[in-house]
């Protein structure tokens, strides 16, 4: 028996809306949302109060806006994640082993300068940055190659 032909169910106008959306930045609202979201757990890390959660959080930011500034939206430098990465590796040592979760003054200062730029590239960059970074991250997470696709130009 002949198999039907798969069609697309967008429409030319539905598609075109999409591609457009892709082009702009996310909603203020969204952005909002997710910035106070680190800046929440910057700020129990930075007194003491924080927990593995809040540490992983400021883990998947470092990455994400990595990732971004890799696609050219940011300033954050691969120096600047390599120090990051040293510093949350330090709060998940001694948080394992002594139940406080803090980030050392240094830490944080470089943490805030992150959480910063993530906030910046949330209102900024356009949906189609966000949502690679996005899925780079969940390759990483899983253990698969996470590095950008080399893009052919015409």
């Amino acid at each position: 028996m002949a198999q039907p032909i798969p069609f697309s169910r967008k429409t030319g106008a539905a598609r075109a809306r999409h591609d457009k959306a892709m082009l702009l930045p996310i909603a203020r609202q969204v952005a909002d949302d997710l910035a106070l979201r680190v800046h929440l757990a910057l700020d129990a890390l930075r007194r003491g109060a924080g927990s593995t959660s809040d540490a992983q959080t400021l883990t998947q930011v470092m990455l994400l806006t990595g990732f971004l500034a890799e696609s050219g939206f940011g300033s954050t430098t691969g120096e600047k994640i390599g120090a990051a990465e040293r510093a949350v590796s330090a709060v998940f040592d001694t948080g394992r082993e002594t139940g406080e979760w803090r980030l050392d003054s240094a830490g944080f200062a470089l943490f805030a300068e992150i959480a910063s730029d993530y906030d910046r590239q949330l209102h900024s960059a356009p949906l189609w940055a966000i949502t690679d970074a996005s899925e780079r991250l969940d390759r990483f997470t899983a253990g698969l190659s996470y590095q950008m696709p080399v893009r052919k130009r015409a």
